[in-house]
C-alpha cells in the first residue's frame, strides 16, 4: 500500500484553515452539526430551556426536542426551520444558549450568550479545537473561562449547507471538535474531559 502524501491543501484542510480549500464557504457560514453531536451533549450536562441561535434546518433542535427539552429555535436565515431573527437582537434569555455558531463569529456569539442569560445558566457552544487560540480569544478565556471542555475523540462531522451523505463520500473531516461549556459566573480553571 503506498504512503499518502496529500497535496498543497493537505495541511490546510487538516488545520481546518477555509482560505486554502479548493471549495468555497457558503456565505453564510451555514456548516450543519452532525445530531450526535447534540445526543452526546446530552449525556454529559443537563439542560431545561434552550435557545438555538443558529438552528439551520433544525439538526440539534430536532434532538433536543425528542429528548423533551424546550427549545426555541432561531436563526439569522429561514431555512425551513425555527423562526428567522439574528441572534444579536436578543437581550435576554432565562435559560441556556446551545449552537454551533458561525465560526467567524464565534467569539461573539459567546460573549453575546453570556450577556443575556442569567448567573448560573449555561453556554453550550460546538466549536474547533482551535477556539483556543487567538489574542482576542485569550481576553474571553481569561475573564470567562469554559467551565468544562468536551474533546470529541472521534471526528463528527459539520457539513456544509447540511450535506452530509457528500461530506461522507468526500472522506469525512480532519476537523477536531468539542463542546465548550460556559457558566456564567463560574470563575474556576477549566476542566477538559474526552468524549466520544
Amino acid at each position: 500500500m503506498k504512503d499518502w502524501t496529500g497535496n498543497r491543501n493537505s495541511t490546510f484542510k487538516t488545520l481546518g484553515a477555509s482560505n486554502h480549500t479548493e471549495k468555497e464557504r457558503e456565505n453564510n457560514d451555514y456548516y450543519a452539526t452532525d445530531p450526535q453531536a447534540a445526543n452526546l451533549l446530552l449525556e454529559l450536562e443537563d439542560f431545561e430551556n434552550i435557545l438555538e441561535p443558529s438552528c439551520g434546518e433544525g439538526h440539534l433542535s430536532e434532538v433536543f426536542v425528542e429528548k423533551g427539552i424546550n427549545v426555541h429555535s432561531s436563526d439569522l436565515i429561514q431555512r425551513g426551520y425555527g423562526v428567522q431573527k439574528d441572534f444579536f437582537e436578543y437581550t435576554e434569555w432565562n435559560g441556556d444558549v446551545i449552537t454551533n455558531p458561525p465560526y467567524k463569529y464565534g467569539l461573539e456569539f459567546v460573549e453575546h450568550a453570556l450577556e443575556i442569560i442569567p448567573k448560573g445558566n449555561k453556554v453550550a457552544m460546538f466549536l474547533k479545537l482551535q477556539f483556543l487560540e487567538g489574542k482576542k480569544r485569550k481576553k474571553l478565556f481569561i475573564n470567562n473561562p469554559p467551565k468544562k471542555l468536551y474533546v470529541s475523540s472521534s471526528r463528527l462531522l459539520c457539513a456544509k449547507n447540511g450535506d452530509f451523505e457528500g461530506m461522507k463520500k468526500g472522506g469525512g473531516s480532519a476537523v477536531a471538535y468539542g463542546w465548550f461549556v460556559w457558566e456564567k459566573g463560574f470563575k474556576g480553571n477549566t476542566k477538559i474531559q474526552w468524549f466520544n
